[in-house]
């Protein structure tokens, strides 16, 4: 019965994942297509026995976490900045490229998975990775320990899904990531005992276009 089951979401896609630019604690919205993931998301989920609905409080999650509180009348979405993605200083706003040209020293122990390296600092806060998962798992575990017994949807980030997976298979966080984390795909847990564990990982089926979404 303590058994908490965490149903763990990345947002829709936003103008800046399609071209790969960094955004971090920027606050930038869902485009026309992650909207429609969203809406894919939220009717994938209508029978999953939602008792809570928690999100990051960056409009693109939140967005995402609406949509899917609109089939549960009891639903207010709770809004948690523990869960936002990676403060990434300086780089947020940059495209990747960008960074590597500007920033080749950093850049280089970013893409080394150097976890304790801190990008220079910007009008936003830079985080560790290590900082950013214990910030990251910290959250999910005390969502998970305030409502025992409970099944919750978590509306956050790819980092912070990553550091979930991670945690979860207890995969090293210096290692390369070999798995993917796709907008708006539904991702299952469990935590019991103060440990998360993984039940599935990537559900994206729900998001195929259908016909009559083509016009």
């Amino acid at each position: 019965m303590n058994t908490t089951k965490i149903v763990l979401i990345r947002h829709g896609e936003t103008a800046w994942n399609a071209v790969r630019r960094l955004q971090g604690h920027i606050d930038i919205p869902l485009n026309a297509e992650g909207e429609r993931q969203a809406r894919a998301l939220a009717d994938a989920l209508a029978g999953e026995g939602l008792d809570l609905v928690v999100s990051s409080d960056l409009q693109r999650a939140l967005q995402t976490a609406q949509a899917v509180a609109v089939h549960y009348d009891h639903a207010t979405v709770h809004t948690d900045a523990a869960l936002r993605e990676r403060g990434y200083g300086v780089f947020e706003g940059m495209l990747y490229s960008e960074i590597e040209q500007q920033y080749p020293h950093d850049f280089v122990l970013w893409q080394a998975r150097d976890i304790d390296a801190v990008m220079p600092a910007g009008d936003r806060v830079a985080e560790s990775f290590r900082q950013f998962y214990e910030r990251a798992i910290g959250a999910i575990g005390r969502w998970a320990v305030e409502h025992p017994g409970k099944t919750i949807a978590i509306v956050a980030h790819g980092g912070v899904l990553e550091c979930a997976y991670r945690e979860a298979v207890g995969m090293q966080l210096d290692s390369p990531r070999d798995f993917q984390v796709k907008n708006a795909s539904i991702n299952r847990f469990h935590y019991a005992d103060g440990k998360l564990a993984l039940d599935s990982w990537g559900e994206v089926a729900h998001l195929a276009i259908a016909l009559d979404d083509i016009v």
